[in-house]
């Protein structure tokens, strides 16, 4: 199972997302979390930076959750994620 013990996360407004990371033992995973997927999550459709890590941190569990059987389901071998609405 994924941890994610740093809260960090960012905005990338080149991506259109908001980046964050977990690890899988020693081995950190980084997560691209798609705009679409966070509107979808929060029910909004802000693209604004505030906005959209204000909506990641109130769905961060959920997030989490999601990005842990992704993880589990892409083998475990692969160490950058992209997660989509589809996800969700």
């Amino acid at each position: 199972m994924l941890s994610f013990p740093n809260p960090s996360r960012s905005f990338d407004a080149t991506r259109n997302c908001v980046c964050f990371w977990g690890y899988d033992k020693s081995i950190e995973v980084s997560f691209y979390l798609d705009l679409c997927a966070l509107q979808k999550l929060s029910h909004g459709d802000s693209e604004l930076e505030a906005d959209c890590l204000e909506a990641f941190d109130i769905a961060s569990n959920q997030i989490h959750k999601v990005a842990d059987k992704i993880h589990k389901k892409r083998g475990g071998s692969v160490y950058t994620h992209t997660l989509t609405e589809d996800d969700f």
